[in-house]
């Protein structure tokens, strides 16, 4: 492919639609009115070859909109089902999402998906209106490539494009389209869907296209469909170490919301913890607080015993899938363990480790130390001198506990040779100093609903590199103000 090509050359197939009819709708997005740039992500602009300004003329404007669909292009909308908060919900399925298709990667790997998320109604958009608002969709684009650029698997955004049309949510709002790319969209629900259906035709093609088209060395496993529930545990175990290490919660974290190939999949009501709170709920649509922070690790767990469910009738055992299942929890333990380590900057593993861990989030907690900045700021500690780290002891109010935990860490960090300086560079490159608090999303997002769409492009140029120090940058890693504590995130977008 060449290295810069415009969105009218991009080359469209559509691997999805290979699947039987019974697996999606096809049909055409509903075009909105006089739509228009918001912001594009030149880093995933690169990774299927567009040029950085991709989004400069009005007819990559209609595309990304769904305003103009190329002749060689049928849009489609899949069906699935899930459980929802724990309940089985039913059919679901795209309703306001529509798969454009496929193109070529950049750099010759899986081919990636566009789906347009807020393109209209589809059969499947129940008792919504099939439109995403502005809010919303900035959330998602900037989150999607600030979890790229902290080394998450994760759905990409490549633009957003808006209108002046109005919706209706909690009060009207403007309406948007955000543009998401993966090698694959494939949820835990679209195997659920044809299970809880009893058409296991169905389910077996399924899981062959998978199969196929992402795990082809899987068909010389003693049982394929046992080796894609490994993998899909496996994945989905490390991924959510990978968001507790960086204290991100999803907040909605349904059977339809989870990936196949272990992406973060769906932002809606996502936060990165602040004042440290395992408990902490980040949508507040979620009374019961079923997926808090703390509980992430075993709801992934019960979401991977629902997808050993609806695969069942495909390994042939209750066994088969038990086997499967039971690589969750020592995965997540180890990479968590492991990410910790990076995080602390320990270079080896001791028995001692996870008491140490637990007594530094015991600390945390008790402190209700930002999380973001007590990691990076722990790379200042001296060994030699743990009690004179002011600026990670600045976090906590009990500075005397903070010290009694850090002559733990600094004998620790002894006990291997640990060189200041080495360690310094090491936590760095692994504890961001910038993530998306919610305020700074919510800033982006009041200019951007004067259509100042300045701060969206800022901030997202912030979190593209969030491990550099960005000196000028400074105010965007700074403790939340005050108002913040009354940002309130839900499911309504």
């Amino acid at each position: 492919m060449n290295s810069s090509v415009s969105p009218q050359q991009l080359a469209f197939a559509s691997g999805f639609a290979a699947l039987p009819a019974t697996h999606y709708t096809k049909l055409m997005p509903t075009p909105l009115p006089a739509p228009y740039a918001v912001a594009s992500s030149p880093a995933a602009a690169r990774l299927i070859g567009l040029e950085p300004d991709f989004l400069r003329d009005t007819d990559a404007i209609a595309l990304f909109t769904g305003n103009q669909v190329p002749e060689q292009i049928e849009p489609l909308a899949a069906v699935y089902s899930g459980h929802q908060f724990g309940v089985w919900a039913g059919q679901l399925g795209d309703g306001r999402a529509i798969l454009l298709g496929d193109v070529p990667a950049a750099n010759g790997g899986a081919r990636l998906e566009l789906q347009l998320k807020g393109a209209g109604l589809t059969p499947y958009s129940r008792m919504g209106d099939g439109r995403a608002v502005l809010r919303s969709s900035i959330r998602e684009f900037l989150c999607s490539e600030a979890m790229a650029a902290l080394g998450i698997p994760t759905t990409r955004a490549l633009c957003i494009t808006g209108s002046d049309q109005m919706v209706l949510r909690e009060r009207p709002e403007t309406a948007a389209v955000v543009t998401r790319m993966a090698p694959s969209f494939v949820r835990f629900g679209f195997f659920e869907h044809w299970y809880y259906n009893k058409q296991h035709d169905e389910l077996k093609t399924l899981a062959d296209y998978v199969i196929d088209t992402f795990y082809p060395d899987f068909r010389t496993a003693d049982n394929p469909y046992r080796a894609l529930l490994t993998e899909a545990t496996l994945r989905t175990a490390q991924l959510i170490a990978h968001w507790q290490a960086v204290g991100f919660m999803h907040g909605v974290m349904n059977t339809d919301n989870m990936s196949i190939l272990g992406l973060t999949l769906d932002y809606g009501p996502f936060g990165f913890m602040e004042a440290f709170d395992p408990h902490h709920i980040c949508n507040h649509t979620d009374q019961q607080g079923r997926y808090s922070y703390a509980r992430q690790p075993q709801i992934g767990d019960w979401n991977c015993h629902a997808l050993g469910q609806a695969m069942l009738p495909l390994i042939g055992s209750v066994e088969g899938v038990q086997a499967a299942l039971r690589i969750y929890r020592p995965a997540f333990a180890e990479h968590f363990m492991d990410l910790m380590r990076a995080k602390l900057g320990l270079r080896t593993a001791q028995n001692e480790d996870p008491e140490l861990f637990d007594a530094l989030f015991g600390l945390m907690q008790d402190g209700r130390a930002d999380f973001t900045l007590f990691f990076r700021r722990l790379a200042e500690l001296e060994t030699a001198r743990p009690q004179q780290a002011d600026g990670v002891r600045d976090l906590f109010l009990d500075r005397a506990a903070f010290d009694d935990w850090a002559l733990q860490y600094a004998a620790r960090l002894q006990a291997e040779d640990s060189d200041d300086a080495q360690r310094k560079a090491a936590m760095n490159a692994v504890n961001p100093k910038y993530v998306l608090r919610n305020y700074l999303a919510q800033n982006a997002i009041e200019k951007a609903q004067h259509k100042d769409f300045s701060e969206v492009a800022r901030l997202l140029a912030v979190l593209e590199r969030p491990f550099d120090e960005q000196p000028e940058n400074d105010h965007y890693a700074a403790l939340p103000p005050d108002w913040a504590n009354d940002l309130e995130v839900s499911c309504s977008s």
